[in-house]
């Protein structure tokens, strides 16, 4: 989409400026050379993390990993990515959202902290931006309808789960037990999960190589029919 996008402004560009070469001939008579240094496009903002693992920048939201709680970060604003230092030391590339009053919520930088805190899930404010896919929606209501006063600390431990390994094999695991009426609880899902093993390569037994026709060949002065 951008691409394209860049491509449709240059032809628009040129075409407009074929009907102005005289004067741009003359601009480019008043124009001073290039100064040596490269202008740097990049604004620096100074933002201090939530205790909800929260950053605002430029009016928008932007969840950060949650041991960085409490520390001031250094974030460069730049066209597109928002590059967020810790001292001197980058700790984390984000896209840049556009407009304002808008969120970007990553449910790996908050589990672990949610995790020990199950009681907050029900209040906090991002609750569907913990929701990766619809299955993992799917299996919070599951859990809700068999196990209601558990279910937010059971459905955060399925996060923390696919955060610490894999969410794909998470997501499928839970996806065949909800097919097979079963409830997905954290231990079904971990079980049911870790059988899914990588298969081995076969093993391939050693060719049995027969030189004979080479030394018919040697034998015969390089002739064959």
């Amino acid at each position: 989409m951008l691409p394209s996008y860049e491509r449709f402004l240059s032809e628009l560009v040129r075409q407009r400026n074929l009907t102005r070469s005289a004067r741009f001939e003359a601009d480019c008579a008043a124009l001073r050379p290039l100064p040596a240094a490269p202008l740097d496009f990049t604004r620096e903002l100074t933002v201090l993390v939530s205790r909800f693992s929260l950053v605002r920048v430029l009016l928008n939201h932007y969840s950060v990993p949650s041991r960085l709680i409490g520390a001031t970060l250094k974030v460069r604003v730049r066209s597109e990515t928002l590059e967020l230092y810790h001292g001197p030391v980058p700790v984390l590339t984000l896209p840049r959202l556009s407009g304002r009053n808008r969120h970007r919520i990553d449910y790996r930088h908050l589990i672990w902290s949610l995790v020990r805190k199950p009681g907050a899930f029900a209040n906090y404010c991002y609750r569907e931006e913990l929701f990766p896919t619809t299955v993992f929606r799917r299996a919070y209501d599951s859990l809700l309808e068999v196990r209601p006063t558990k279910a937010d600390a059971e459905y955060l431990r399925l996060l923390h789960l696919a955060a610490s390994t894999s969410e794909a094999e998470v997501e499928l695991a839970i996806k065949l037990l909800l097919e097979a009426g079963c409830t997905p609880t954290v231990d079904a899902v971990r079980e049911l999960a870790g059988s899914s093993k990588p298969a081995q390569a076969p093993a391939i037994a050693k060719a049995a190589i027969d030189l004979s026709d080479f030394d018919t060949l040697l034998n015969s002065g390089g002739q064959h029919g």
